[in-house]
This record gives C-alpha cells, structure tokens and sequence, in this order.
C-alpha cells in the first residue's frame, strides 16, 4: 500500500543577515607588511585572539580576523596591486584604532613591552577618561581609553592646560608623526 504524502509548501528562501554573526556594522581592516608578525603583536599587546587566519602558499597573510573584546578587526599583508597599502609603504598612518579597557594602565603597559611607541602619553584628560596613543610596529596608530571620575575642578585643571597647550602648538619635534 502506498503511502499518502503532503505535498509541502516550497520554502522561501531565507534572506541573508545584513551583517555576519560576530561583526559590527563598522570592522576596520588593517594593511601590515609582515602579517604573521602582526598578529603575534596584536594578541601580546592588546589581547587580541585569532578567529580566522588564512596564509598564501609562501607564508604571507592573505586573511586573518581578530577579536579585540566585543569587536572584530581584519589585517592582510598589503599586496602589490591591492587597494590597500601600509603605513610603511604610505609613509604615515590616516587611522586610528580607538580600544577601551577596564584597566587602561595595564593594557598600555602590555603593549609597550610588546613593542608599541608611545606618541601621546597615557593621562587623565579633561574630557574625562585616561587616554593616550601609541604607534605599533607595522606604523598603525591606536588610542587606547577607560573613563575615570574627576571633580568639576580636575576637569577644568585639564582642559585650561589643553587649551594653554594648543595655542602655544605641538612640543618640539612633534610637529610632524613619526615614520
């Protein structure tokens, strides 16, 4: 006896989410000369983790993704004919990668030994978090930030040595970023 069977309804088909699971609607991709190296950096100063790391045949970064605590950033070495180049090859960096932490001094630190330079020092700042900036060693610039509390007093302390500081111009030999 055969069977009786309910034709089924042909299913829709399911659109695409507009953004993958575990990305934010803004992921910064990172061109480095030496991509492996980069990766190494990145997890030893910034406890960054490898999600994804895809090599070319001789060992360069073609793809890697990396989780910075609820965040992703993309690196790849920065090929020859690619629309992406490095700060090395540019001579500069046009970005900044701004990173919060809970424990902003201890995450500086890490980062310094690992390797970063420091371009701004790590300070309270008027605007009410402790913040600075560093250069890593592939020339990529990153902010690194935690709020703080301050007293309506400390904040104008700040910002009155801010404004005396930015009418007087950058220190000596701060006029132009460091290679």
């Amino acid at each position: 006896m055969a069977s009786k069977r309910r034709a089924r309804a042909p299913r829709k088909a399911v659109a695409p989410m507009p953004i993958p699971a575990g990305f934010r609607t803004v992921t910064p991709q990172l061109a480095v000369e030496g991509g492996v190296a980069a990766l190494e950096f990145y997890q030893k100063a910034f406890g960054a983790r490898v999600l994804l790391r895809r090599l070319t045949p001789d060992g360069k970064l073609l793809h890697a993704r990396l989780r910075f605590g609820d965040s992703l950033v993309m690196v790849s070495e920065a090929f020859p004919g690619s629309s992406m180049a490095s700060p090395a090859a540019l001579g500069a960096a046009s970005v900044t990668i701004h990173l919060y932490s809970s424990d902003v001094d201890r995450l500086w630190s890490r980062a310094v030994q690992a390797g970063a330079k420091v371009f701004r020092p790590l300070q309270n700042q008027f605007w009410g978090e402790r913040y600075g900036q560093l250069i890593d060693p592939f020339g990529h610039h990153w902010s690194l930030a935690q709020p703080v509390r301050m007293s309506r007093a400390e904040r104008r302390i700040l910002e009155e040595q801010a404004m005396a500081m930015f009418q007087q111009g950058p220190p000596p030999g701060e006029a132009a970023e460091p290679a």
